[in-house]
């Protein structure tokens, strides 16, 4: 039976070789064949029969598969095809020209000057150009000025020096107009290929792919090649057959096989350190050096116009470079002294501003702000909306304090303002800065403390300015506080007093006894204030628990229970919506929890309850023991100091339970132990 074949004919598994790999063989054909001819005239292989065969056949034949590489490219391949059409072109055109020349003249006596076949040549020059500008815009972008500048630097240095060495020789001795410019146009156009190369060099920072390095040295290879067959060709030094020959081949196959390189991804160059002043250095040097020969040995204008222009872009190029530096370095203090949040000046700026004040005696009102109620923002909203809020208030201070000075940010929710003025005007613009630093809606206020200072009258130092104006915050902060307080624990108050006369003696009762427990432990103040606080509102949570239980005569039921063990969880929730008591919700939660971790809600365990939760859990329980309850009577004051030593480091702490009981001692009341 024959081998199955799938459709096509072909045998299973086999498959036609991909376009990327027809390619890589191509490439791989045509570079040999070009290393071939350079071998064949290292090596001098030729002979009778054999020269004609290297130099006509074997020779064109290479230009023109290479011309037809290169022009095959954007028919398969896909990007920048108008330029690698128009360099495809060039290289076809080029190719005519040769094989013009070789038909036309090939067993002439005298050789016309210009001819068809120049004509040709000369053509080749403006699409190849195009193409290579096309081809740099579609790999780069935003290429900095001064790397455009470094890419002249080099293109002009390269075309002095080439136009110094070959103008003289190549255009000597041309009487006719036509042969003159004919032969001025071929080390022009050359000079200017060369020099485009390295101008491109120098563009793309000296990182190039593989198809730019192709591209590259193959252009350098052939205007190298063509520059210096016209000097030997003026100079009558050139012999057919020569390694020159081989320059165009080389040349012209590198072009093609760069054609069909894999494209690198657009990118940005950036240049710095050494070599962004190596290359504009040593080209501009090697230009001046060409000036300066001039006055020994003169040169032709050419070379002269060229090399002033490359020393005039080195001078461009240093300003360009000072500009971007000075830039750079203006950028970069502002930066450092910029929030990067809010925009507005930041502590940085703001000491340095304050310090130059107070040098020069100016007055000035330094006034500091600390939001209220952000932290509680925060919280409830995420910290993504707490950083809009503050970008917000920053703006609203930021055109608030324009009139009267500027608006720093200190950090975290801190702000600062520094005025023109004295005490006189200090009213008018806390006023303005306080209205811009409030915000309100659903669920959230904000508001904010401030603290002042007047210079030079209050202080003539930096630090002393910056101390009186905080030390007056906080003090403002904390009377604030202390009000706020205040208010919403008279509020609360009275609605538990409102709900239950009883409750409400109870809490004033156990918030007595408990500060004198926190006395008697040598509590500081601040400990002693929210002990108090604790204890007059650690019940706030029955708000929610019906009468029905709270008064019941007999026992509870599991579901009644629930309700109860859920009150200090509801009093937490109470307490940390008001700013002012946020920081005793978590006290008042754990005021049930048992030394043996037994309590609730959380049953927490020994040092892991707070000891001002544990203070409250003692005085409470001593209160509700020594007081009737609808379902038993009153216990004896020393049935309740013994019911305490009984459950003293089970469910109270041993330390509270004997400052309990000296404090009640010290407050007069008798107790048996």
């Amino acid at each position: 039976m024959p081998e199955s074949t799938d459709s096509g004919g072909m045998r299973p598994g086999f498959r036609l070789p991909s376009r990327g790999h027809a390619a890589s063989a191509a490439s791989i054909a045509l570079l040999a064949g070009a290393a071939s001819y350079v071998v064949m005239l290292v090596a001098h292989v030729g002979g009778e029969g054999y020269d004609e065969l290297r130099d006509v056949y074997f020779y064109n034949g290479l230009l023109v598969v290479a011309a037809l590489f290169c022009l095959a490219r954007p028919l398969f391949l896909p990007g920048a095809r108008l330029a690698w059409t128009l360099i495809g072109v060039g290289l076809a055109l080029w190719v005519i020209g040769d094989l013009y020349y070789e038909v036309a003249f090939a067993n002439a006596d005298e050789v016309p000057f210009p001819s068809v076949a120049d004509a040709f040549y000369l053509a080749f020059y403006p699409p190849v150009y195009a193409g290579l500008a096309l081809l740099l815009r579609t790999r780069l972008q935003d290429i900095r000025s001064d790397l455009w500048v470094d890419g002249l630097i080099a293109g002009l240095t390269i075309a002095a020096v080439g136009a110094a060495m070959v103008f003289g020789v190549v255009v000597q001795g041309t009487g006719d107009a036509w042969a003159f410019w004919t032969n001025l146009a071929y080390p022009a156009a050359d000079l200017a290929l060369i020099g485009m190369v390295i101008a491109v060099i120098a563009m793309t920072g000296w990182s190039l792919d593989r198809a730019w390095m192709c591209i590259l040295l193959g252009c350098l290879v052939f205007g190298v090649a063509d520059t210096a067959y016209l000097y030997a060709t003026a100079s009558e030094t050139y012999t057919e057959g020569s390694l020159m020959d081989a320059g165009w081949v080389a040349g012209m196959a590198l072009i093609a096989i760069a054609a069909w390189q894999p494209r690198r991804p657009v990118v940005a160059v950036r240049v710095d350190g050494f070599w962004a002043f190596a290359l504009p250095t040593v080209f501009g040097s090697a230009a001046l050096t060409l000036l300066v020969y001039d006055h020994f040995r003169p040169i032709n204008t050419i070379a002269l116009v060229l090399a002033t222009l490359a020393v005039a872009a080195v001078i461009v190029r240093m300003a360009l470079t000072f500009h971007r530096n000075a830039h750079l370095l203006e950028s970069s203090r502002r930066d450092a002294e910029t929030d990067a949040l809010t925009g507005l000046a930041n502590r940085r700026r703001l000491l340095l501003d304050l310090e130059n004040r107070i040098a020069a005696g100016v007055p000035t009102i330094l006034l500091l702000f600390d939001l209220d109620g952000f932290k509680s923002y925060n919280d409830a909203f995420g910290h993504p909306a707490g950083d809009a809020l503050l970008h917000r208030l920053a703006m609203r201070l930021g055109e608030a304090a324009e009139p009267f000075g500027r608006a720093y940010r200190m950090g975290g929710d801190e702000f600062c303002v520094i005025a023109e003025g004295g005490s006189v005007e200090r009213g008018e613009v806390i006023s303005h800065a306080l209205r811009a630093l409030r915000d309100e809606g659903e669920g959230f206020a904000i508001s904010s403390a401030y603290g002042a200072a007047i210079l030079p009258d209050e202080a003539t130092e930096l630090s002393e300015a910056m101390r009186i104006a905080d030390t007056r915050l906080y003090g403002n902060k904390d009377s604030r506080r202390a009000s706020a307080g205040r208010q919403t624990r008279e509020v609360l108050l009275s609605v538990l007093g409102e709900r239950d006369a009883e409750l409400r003696g109870h809490l004033s009762a156990v918030a007595q006894l408990a500060r004198a427990v926190g006395e008697r432990l040598r509590l500081p103040d601040a400990e002693l204030h929210d002990l108090t606080l604790a204890a007059e509102l650690h019940d706030v949570g029955k708000l929610a628990v019906p009468d029905s239980i709270l008064s019941k005569q007999g026992a509870l039921t599991e579901d009644e229970w629930i309700f109860i063990h859920r009150h200090t969880v509801i009093g937490e929730r109470i307490l940390s919506s008001a700013p002012a008591l946020a920081r005793i919700s978590r006290l008042v939660r754990s005021t049930h929890e048992r030394l043996d971790g037994t309590g609730y809600p959380d049953q927490l365990a020994g040092d892991q309850i707070p000891l001002l939760s544990r203070i409250v859990s003692a005085c409470d329980a001593f209160h509700a023991m020594t007081a009737d309850r609808p379902y038993r009577p009153a216990l004896t004051e020393a049935d309740a100091v013994a019911e305490l030593r009984r459950c003293s480091g089970t469910q109270f702490d041993p330390e509270v339970v004997e400052a309990l009981i000296e404090a009640r001692r010290e407050l007069g009341l008798q107790l048996v132990a």
